[in-house]
């Protein structure tokens, strides 16, 4: 199974911690924060950039980074990481090397400002979503977000997802958007993914 992944105009790579001035651009943004639990400083990124380097699964759970194929420009991150319930970030304890998550694997994107509305998060969230269906055995990916981050929506909904109502994650009432492997098999056969 190859961790690097690509779409038709990106890359995507397993985030290493060369990776750090992207985070920074997009975390010390506050137009970035603003639906992501808000800004951090520099100091606490780049002590975090190691435990954001964790893999699980054998490299199917984690963090790629999002480069721009024609320019090399890193734009964001995308993740599949397990979704935390009460918690108000991903509990890296359930990120293990060789070890899929008991809990329900969530798909993100996180793009610097440059990025958006190029269509880029639903390019990248599409092509994470077939990695997770051809190339892992996770049989259903979720997804939530803030309800004022209309954007968001729109983007797991042309990534495929469906909203199935409410649920608890980042310890408040959210949205509860989810996939399935026999949806996405559905959507490849039906031509629209």
């Amino acid at each position: 199974m190859s961790k690097i992944l690509s779409s038709e105009r990106l890359s995507l790579t397993p985030v290493t911690v060369a990776d750090v001035d992207v985070a920074i651009e997009m975390f010390t943004d506050p137009a970035v924060g603003k639906y992501i639990g808000g800004v951090m400083e520099e100091s606490a990124i780049r002590r975090e950039m190691w435990t954001w380097i964790k893999r699980g699964g054998d490299g199917c759970i984690g963090i790629w980074c999002i480069s721009n194929q024609a320019t090399e420009d890193k734009l964001g991150s995308v993740f599949l990481l397990p979704m935390p319930i009460h918690e108000d970030d991903t509990n890296w304890d359930h990120v293990k090397p060789g070890v899929m998550p008991k809990e329900d694997v969530e798909i993100g994107y996180i793009l610097k400002r440059t990025a958006w509305g190029q269509g880029y998060a639903t390019e990248v969230c599409r092509r994470l979503l077939r990695f997770a269906f051809e190339e892992t055995p996770l049989e259903e990916v979720v997804a939530t977000f803030d309800d004022a981050n209309l954007t968001s929506k729109q983007v797991l909904r042309k990534a495929g997802l469906s909203c199935r109502g409410r649920r608890l994650a980042y310890g408040e009432d959210s949205p509860d958007w989810r996939i399935t492997r026999s949806q996405w098999l559905a959507l490849g056969a039906a031509g629209r993914r």
